[in-house]
């Protein structure tokens, strides 16, 4: 099975790098690059036949978050992987309650971006340590949700606190499953779960409360 993937990144030298990571599995094949959203719409246009976009969240002309709810609303088929320098976040919530599917630090390394893109493929959620963490201090946080009604739903189950926490250990969905004694579907249906009630009920102003408080270290 071939992997049709499309970078957008408004750095062309940050483009290349991430194509010489994905040289190295012959199933991937780079079939759009742009340099920001606004091109990737107009490539789209042309050839929407895309397994997974990788992108940059801060660009130019078009930005990342905006990109995601635009190509989600009309190709919902296609899975979106945030990439970026940076674990802000508020980047993180916006992104996700955009529809982003996975979120991913710049500097990873070709396996972990090739597993991370088949673990999105496959219906996980491609998430790094650090944004694992994240994640876990803005849903800790229910003292920065003022309507009750939302606090309980955005509560996560104490299954899903514990995936997001071996997570934030950098272990693998196979681990996890391992130690948690559960199949790696299950794992994946989790985090789908977790992504699923950002999007939901969240509140950018409950992120940026929580921004000041550490839930966890």
């Amino acid at each position: 099975m071939s992997l049709k993937i499309a970078i957008v990144d408004d750095n062309s030298f940050l483009i290349h790098a991430i194509r010489e990571k994905l040289s190295f599995f012959e199933d991937v094949s780079v079939k759009h690059t742009a340099l920001n959203g606004s091109e990737l719409l107009t490539k789209l246009e042309e050839n929407h036949h895309i397994d997974v976009i990788l992108m940059d969240v801060e660009m130019p002309v078009l930005n990342g978050i905006e990109t995601t709810q635009m190509v989600k609303q009309k190709y919902p088929h296609i899975k979106i992987i945030m990439l970026t320098a940076f674990d802000n976040d508020e980047h993180i919530f916006n992104a996700i309650k955009a529809g982003a599917d996975g979120y991913l630090l710049k500097e990873i390394q070709p396996d972990d971006l090739y597993k991370g893109i088949c673990e999105t493929m496959n219906g996980g959620a491609a998430m790094n340590p650090s944004i694992a963490l994240k994640t876990l201090k803005l849903l800790r946080n229910p003292l920065s949700i003022e309507n009750p009604r939302d606090q309980e739903d955005i509560s996560l189950s104490k299954r899903e606190v514990e995936v997001l926490e071996q997570l934030g250990k950098g272990l693998s969905y196979t681990l996890i499953a391992d130690n948690l004694i559960l199949s790696p579907s299950t794992i994946r249906k989790h985090i789908e779960n977790i992504y699923k009630k950002l999007q939901v009920h969240s509140k950018i102003e409950a992120v940026q409360k929580a921004k000041n408080h550490n839930i966890i270290e």
